[in-house]
């Protein structure tokens, strides 16, 4: 059985009174057991001296300590201990006022509402500023910067198609068919405009499939009049006024569905259906470019210069556009050397003269003249479709730049990618990763999945035919279905396609003069024939000119930083903090160390409940109340829960029936030792 020890009390005259007794277990009555009947003791009455025979006077025993001994861990034992030890201690506004208005019951529960209103807006103030740093904001910095720049490459085109010697009896029999369409569809003979000249007509089913032809247009139903005055009219009219459309019909592979491609206006309708043909007679041509004629390189480009100095033929190089025929990219990332801009201006610049006249090109796969002109990075790609800009004859066309640079920041702070290696599409081309590469190239990748075959404007992968009717009879079909998804976005490149992390671009300002002026277009013409075999009855329709220069070289990076930082986060914490309740981060620990035991007090109770009920239940509630208030014995019995059952603790001694005894040897001889009372 556990016992509690008590030290033992001492008599008045400082002598222990452990000596003075003879069994300190038998004065204990416990209870629940079968305890000895009480026997009487022998010994003297009150005022009796006790004293050991032979022996002197008694030494004073030392004074023993009654403080309780501090243990390395100890709890509280109730929740309303611990709540008046906080408020009493802790460096937290306004708890002591909690505990020290205890009387006054109106202004506890003052502050007791103001208390908990405070620590609700603070941590309401804690949960948005929590909020905004997980929202991941950004700040854009705007830096100005000046040095010398590298100048970007330059693509100018032809803007007209080249009637290659590996086409050309292909492009003469369409022109031929071409030529009898037009007759039989507006009557109209297309010889003088078609290079090849009218032949004899026959049949065009029996010599090109999908054939341009007429289509009726049904009548569409008249719409009821709005009664409602407020209704504004119809804002898209009918471009066409005949009953009848233009276009050519597409089939599947199995002719289960078929849909008519036309257009509104007669002239697209044409160039569309020409545009379809052409494609498919340059994918029949080799996978290499078609060569162009020697005579071609200089009869397009009259002269070019960087900076006054002359170009070179390692300063551009060449490439074949389905569309715009003819491009040459300067300052290209293969050439020998970047050119570099250290002065701004039109005379540090890149000034060209080019030659526009359309001889010997295809009238029907574009209706204007002049040039196509873009400015890009030189590890880009030209999209001449996509940020290109035309060239007048006759016009001198000065083009300013300014560069920018974005910097953006990924992961969690935005949705951009630094090299495209984490996005899901295969980047077809020879250069870095751009949202516009991706984007083309995602619609290729489609097209080859679905349609079996690559569409010849955006580059192929290897072992993947280009698309024409010959082998793949029905790639029109699917293409045009396919572009009709891509248009509304349900082939999801737009969201696969990050934007790239870090982007250079140059805006451009444009400015147009004539040239030549009326006073110095003789000579000019004059030099131009004797050079460059320039022999065109109207001279100014067949030249322009083009200047690209630097406006200045200051240049402006926008970069992105986080708006709410880490240290950032804590300072506006440790705002809020002192704020609400004045206090520090030492405060926040005292708020931790409350919460941490009362977390250990709400543990213990529960366990003693536990150990209460379910630890011996054949034992009974005695049994259960021991063990409920009986501590470890490895522990101190401060570490045991207190109850309200009372503890088993020793009576107090009858100081009236001690009397003299001898030391005590040991237990079995304190309790026989006899005491006997000492003469007056």
């Amino acid at each position: 059985m556990l016992m509690r020890l008590l030290p033992l009390p001492s008599l008045t005259d400082g002598r222990p009174l452990g000596c003075c007794c003879t069994c300190l277990a038998a004065r204990l009555n416990w209870k629940g057991t079968s305890p000895l009947p009480p026997q009487p003791l022998q010994g003297p009455l009150k005022g009796d001296k006790c004293e050991q025979p032979g022996l002197g006077p008694e030494p004073t025993a030392p004074q023993q300590h009654t403080e309780e001994e501090e243990a390395l861990i100890e709890f509280h034992r109730s929740y309303r201990e611990l709540f008046q030890f906080f408020c009493n201690n802790t460096t937290i506004h306004g708890a002591i006022r909690l505990v020290c208005s205890k009387h006054n019951r109106m202004k506890t529960a003052f502050w007791a509402v103001l208390w908990l209103c405070t620590f609700g807006m603070m941590y309401w103030q804690f949960a948005l500023l929590f909020g905004e740093y997980f929202s991941y904001p950004v700040s854009l910095n705007i830096n100005l910067n000046s040095d010398k720049l590298v100048f970007p490459a330059v693509t100018v085109c032809t803007l007209n198609p080249y009637r290659y010697k590996e086409i050309k009896e292909q492009l003469r029999e369409l022109d031929r068919i071409t030529q009898q369409t037009l007759f039989d569809l507006y009557n109209y003979n297309a010889s003088s405009t078609l290079l090849a000249g009218a032949r004899s007509r026959r049949s065009l089913a029996d010599t090109l499939p999908y054939p341009l032809q007429r289509i009726p247009v049904q009548p569409e139903p008249r719409r009821a009049r709005s009664s409602d005055p407020s209704s504004v009219r119809d804002n898209n009219p009918r471009v066409d006024r005949r009953d009848w459309r233009v276009g050519f019909q597409l089939c599947n592979q199995n002719k289960s569905d078929c849909f008519y491609q036309t257009s509104s206006s007669g002239v697209d309708g044409v160039r569309e259906w020409y545009r379809f043909h052409y494609i498919n007679i340059l994918a029949q041509v080799a996978d290499t470019s078609p060569s162009l004629e020697e005579e071609a390189l200089g009869n397009f480009i009259f002269a070019c210069r960087f900076n006054q100095a002359p170009c070179t033929q390692e300063n551009y190089s060449h490439f074949h556009h389905p569309i715009y025929g003819n491009c040459y990219t300067f300052n290209n990332k293969n050439d020998s050397s970047l050119w570099m801009a250290s002065m701004p201006g039109i005379n540090n610049g890149l000034s060209l003269t080019l030659r526009t006249e359309q001889n010997d090109y295809i009238p029907l796969l574009s209706t204007v003249t002049g040039a196509r002109v873009t400015v890009h990075g030189q590890d880009e790609p030209a999209f001449m479709d996509d940020g290109g800009f035309n060239l007048r004859p006759g016009v001198e066309t000065s083009i300013s730049m300014r560069k920018e640079a974005l910097d953006r920041l990924g992961g969690s702070y935005g949705d951009c990618t630094q090299d495209g290696s984490d996005v899901p599409v295969q980047n077809l081309y020879p250069s870095k990763y751009t949202q516009q590469v991706c984007i083309h190239s995602c619609f290729q990748e489609n097209m080859i999945k679905q349609c079996g075959c690559a569409y010849i404007f955006y580059p192929k992968p290897k072992g993947v035919e280009f698309c024409d009717y010959t082998n793949h009879s029905a790639w029109g079909y699917c293409y045009y279905k396919l572009q009709g998804a891509f248009s509304s976005d349900s082939l999801g490149c737009f969201n696969k396609c990050r934007k790239p992390c870090n982007v250079t671009i140059y805006k451009l300002s444009a400015g147009y003069s004539r040239w030549p002026s009326a006073a110095s277009q003789d000579w000019i013409f004059q030099m131009l024939s004797l050079q460059n075999n320039y022999t065109i009855s109207n001279k100014r329709n067949g030249v322009a000119k083009l200047n690209i220069y630097f406006k200045e070289l200051n240049y402006r990076t926008n970069s992105e930083s986080p708006s709410v930082t880490m240290v950032t986060l804590l300072s506006n914490l440790g705002s809020q903090w002192s704020l609400w309740f004045g206090s520090s981060v030492l405060s926040v620990v005292e708020m931790a160390e409350f919460m941490f035991d009362l977390l250990v007090i709400t543990l213990l109770m529960l366990l003693r409940r536990f150990r209460s009920r379910y630890w011996s239940p054949g034992r009974g509630a005695r049994a259960a109340r021991e063990v409920a208030c009986t501590p470890p014995p490895s522990l101190p019995s401060r570490f045991c829960a207190h109850s309200a059952f009372p503890t088993l603790t020793a009576p107090p001694p009858a100081y009236a029936t001690l009397s003299a005894c001898p030391p005590l040897q040991g237990l079995a001889g304190a309790s026989s030792a006899a005491c006997a009372p000492r003469e007056p």
